[in-house]
């Protein structure tokens, strides 16, 4: 598929010869150290103008805001491709990480996103639960059908109660997956990386993550302080963050939906979620995936 995906792009038919996986979630993603460039191929077509969206966002924060992020690769220049029905794109191989990012890089980055107009060409709403029911679809009869139900009732709930939500910050450009583990610090810059979901929505879905994840997924001490004083908001003092949380949630938990087939890690790790979820439980820790 990698081999099959270089091709069509008329990259050098060697490119897929010693590539590395990086990453697999929504995307399988490829470093092509001969070629310099980062594949991601995307797990289905459904996902298509999200891939094209997000190269237009890349090229619209490097080339005309200067904002620090990955640069999509300019040898390919249409983008995304199609390859048995997949989304592909690729993007320019970023140097080896210098250190570790801080919440304080994140909240900084998120700043200065913030501060950013709008595109020329226009951004969705985040819409943080439209994908639930194809991330439980695509685990099939692996997921239980009273957790499926449970599920699409929660989002359906939570949809909602979303859509009710008064903000206190404007409205703007937000990433939609702000998390740290899309940050990366590279040739002396933290960037902001994996572009999918930036979206036209509440600047708050973007601050929600960070004590969401200090919850969920451990962060150091004091990481939500650091993070609070460098954005200037302390978004779990507001009124929105207990709805904005409970939706990140609910999302988070379908998404592992998609990896249980054949994965004991991600089964139980996804029945633990939604145990938590049912059973109000705010406090217990979740495993990355």
């Amino acid at each position: 598929m990698l081999a099959r995906a270089c091709n069509t792009a008329g990259i050098d038919p060697g490119a897929a010869d010693g590539a590395e996986l990086l990453a697999f979630g929504e995307n399988a993603v490829f470093a092509l150290p001969r070629v310099g460039m980062v594949a991601r191929i995307a797990r289905g077509a459904h996902v298509f103008e999200r891939a094209q969206r997000e190269v237009a966002v890349a090229r619209w924060l490097v080339d005309e805001m200067d904002f620090p992020t990955a640069r999509p690769a300019d040898a390919v220049r249409v983008q995304p491709l199609v390859v048995a029905d997949r989304p592909v794109t690729f993007w320019e191989l970023l140097p080896p990480a210098e250190r570790e990012p801080d919440v304080r890089d994140l909240a900084k980055l998120l700043k200065r996103l913030h501060a950013l107009p709008l595109p020329p060409f226009g951004l969705p709403p985040r819409e943080p639960l439209a994908l639930v029911e194809t991330w439980l679809d695509s685990a099939d009869a692996a997921v239980h059908l009273d957790d499926r139900r449970f599920l699409l009732e929660r989002a359906a709930e939570l949809t909602e109660a979303y859509g009710k939500v008064v903000p206190v910050l404007e409205p703007g450009v937000v990433h939609g997956d702000a998390l740290l583990r899309n940050v990366g610090v590279h040739g002396g810059r933290a960037m902001l990386l994996d572009l999918e979901y930036v979206s036209h929505d509440l600047r708050e879905y973007d601050l929600i993550l960070t004590p969401m994840a200090a919850v969920r997924y451990g962060l150091p001490d004091g990481a939500v302080d650091r993070f609070t004083r460098k954005y200037g908001f302390d978004v779990t003092q507001w009124d929105g963050y207990p709805t904005l949380r409970a939706v990140r949630e609910v999302a988070a938990t379908a998404w592992v939906a998609q990896h249980v087939p054949g994965n004991p890690a991600a089964e139980e790790e996804f029945a633990h979620r939604v145990a938590c979820l049912r059973n109000g439980d705010l406090t217990a820790r979740w495993h990355a995936f």
